[in-house]
């Protein structure tokens, strides 16, 4: 199917739907490069590039779980590209996951099966 590196799992071992989007490529045999994003924090240009790419709305890329009320913070003040950007660079651990890219489309695959979407 696809080559290699040309889909791209922004993954948190931890998220059962990211592990599910890995399980489903692997499945069938699409070769996927896993960037582990809390590992290895991304830049203002790679969550600029996510926004570029995903569709809806900038605050869909943004969890607004238990750790975002932790936080403090507000939904209403992160629906801006640049504060989803912000948000996102400061507390990493908020971005919806997992995001997976394939050429110039990127889904967030929630549920898991949404990966398919990229291979219509």
């Amino acid at each position: 199917m696809a080559t290699a590196k040309t889909v791209s799992v922004y993954h948190n071992p931890v998220c059962g739907k990211s592990r599910g989007a890995l399980e489903i490529l692997s499945e069938r045999g699409i070769d996927h490069e896993v960037i582990e994003y809390l590992q290895r924090p991304l830049d203002r240009a790679t969550l600029e590039r996510f926004l570029d790419l995903l569709p809806g709305a900038p605050a869909e890329l943004v969890r607004k779980d238990k750790r975002f009320q932790a936080l403090g913070l507000n939904e209403a003040d992160y629906q801006t590209r640049e504060d989803v950007v912000n948000v996102l660079l400061a507390h990493p651990e908020l971005m919806e996951r997992p995001v997976v890219i394939h050429g110039d489309r990127a889904i967030i695959a929630r549920p898991s099966e949404r990966v398919l979407e990229l291979f219509d």
